[in-house]
């Protein structure tokens, strides 16, 4: 205490200018208008920007929450979709039944492990069995197709990524169906390669390609363009270059497809092995 009362008296003449400094800065205001309206203008907009700040600070904080909660909207919209229905008209003479009846829903799920420079790559989701995926549900993001479910436990799931020398997919470019594949010799996560398309069909550098009915994805799920064609001598089929729509390694969230028919299905198809 004692030591604070010398240093006071020491150094009493800076407190009193800062006392004085401050009775008069403040009579200056409130005494003069032109004064006061500029005070408050500045002090407005330094609030302003503090509260601005906070605000950026805030929201990056929740962004995660965020993301989350657009994910989940989404996939809400995707089970929306036309091409979450199938078409369960008859028409026979003038007697037609429009009734569409869905045929795919969508679950989200967030990536929390990914691979993309290996030969067989795999993806790692947090959606298990007590969510309802399945081994051979297809898996999609926001912008084309990401793999197939490989293998579940009741909490997470692995994805079979499109960017792995096994899978192949059913694929749509002008009309024409060929396989989609991945690899070829180059791993680039950025392209994929599109086989059995005759070299006689019309196939330019930027048609878009989709997949085929014949896809476990809905018909129509986009999956790129093409970046590339040329003819393999001795060869009657197009070796066809696809610039990949996904981004595979900035995936943060994807879309895991039920086919709410497949069972049916595969129980049908399943008799004819049998027979």
């Amino acid at each position: 205490m004692r030591n604070l009362w010398l240093f006071i008296s020491k150094y009493n003449a800076f407190f009193l200018l800062i006392i004085f400094f401050t009775i008069s800065l403040i009579l200056l205001i409130t005494n003069n208008s032109f004064q006061r309206a500029s005070v408050w203008n500045s002090s407005n907009q330094l609030v302003g920007r503090s509260y601005e700040r906070i605000n950026e600070i805030n929201s990056y904080l929740t962004l995660r929450k965020t993301n989350d909660s657009l994910a989940a909207e989404n996939a809400i919209l995707r089970n929306q979709l036309a091409t979450s229905f199938s078409s369960d008209s008859i028409k026979q003479i003038a007697v037609r039944d429009t009734t569409l009846k869905q045929q795919y829903t969508y679950t989200v799920a967030r990536v929390i492990n990914n691979s993309v420079h290996q030969k067989n790559n795999y993806l790692t989701i947090n959606r298990g069995t007590k969510h309802g995926i399945t081994k051979g549900m297809g898996v999609t993001s926001a912008k084309g197709i990401v793999g197939i479910v490989f293998n579940v436990n009741e909490n997470f799931s692995t994805i079979r990524s499109l960017l792995h020398s096994e899978t192949k997919v059913s694929a749509n470019v002008n009309g024409s169906i060929g396989s989609l594949v991945w690899g070829e010799g180059n791993y680039d996560p950025r392209f994929a390669y599109l086989k059995d398309i005759q070299s006689h069909l019309n196939i330019k550098k930027g048609n878009r390609v989709f997949t085929s009915e014949f896809s476990m994805f809905p018909q129509g799920t986009t999956i790129g363009y093409v970046a590339e064609t040329r003819t393999k001598e001795g060869d009657s089929s197009l070796d066809i270059k696809i610039k990949l729509d996904t981004d595979f390694a900035t995936l943060g969230y994807v879309y895991v497809i039920n086919n709410i028919l497949s069972a049916q299905q595969l129980s049908l198809e399943a008799q004819n092995k049998i027979e």
